[in-house]
């Protein structure tokens, strides 16, 4: 009857080690995942910004025509 409380109480210290790791895990993934979300959002601002100004640089400024490549073709193509 010693041996088997023995035993018991073996399981449960294990089982709470094992607990006490996984939490432990648990939140350093859960920072992992906060710190990836910031740098995700911040590139999304990045990201935005610089298509606004792809598509300021592409618009026409002072109300001409927009450019095209194939407006540029010399003759002989």
């Amino acid at each position: 009857m010693f041996s088997e409380s023995l035993v018991m109480h073996e399981r449960i210290d294990e089982l709470e080690i094992r607990l006490a790791f996984q939490e432990e895990q648990i939140d350093a993934l859960n920072l992992t995942v906060v710190r990836q979300q910031q740098e995700l959002d911040t590139l999304r601002r990045q990201f935005d910004e610089l298509v606004r100004l792809l598509r300021a640089q592409s618009s026409p400024q002072d109300g001409s025509e927009r450019w095209h490549a194939r407006d540029d073709i010399p003759p002989h193509y």
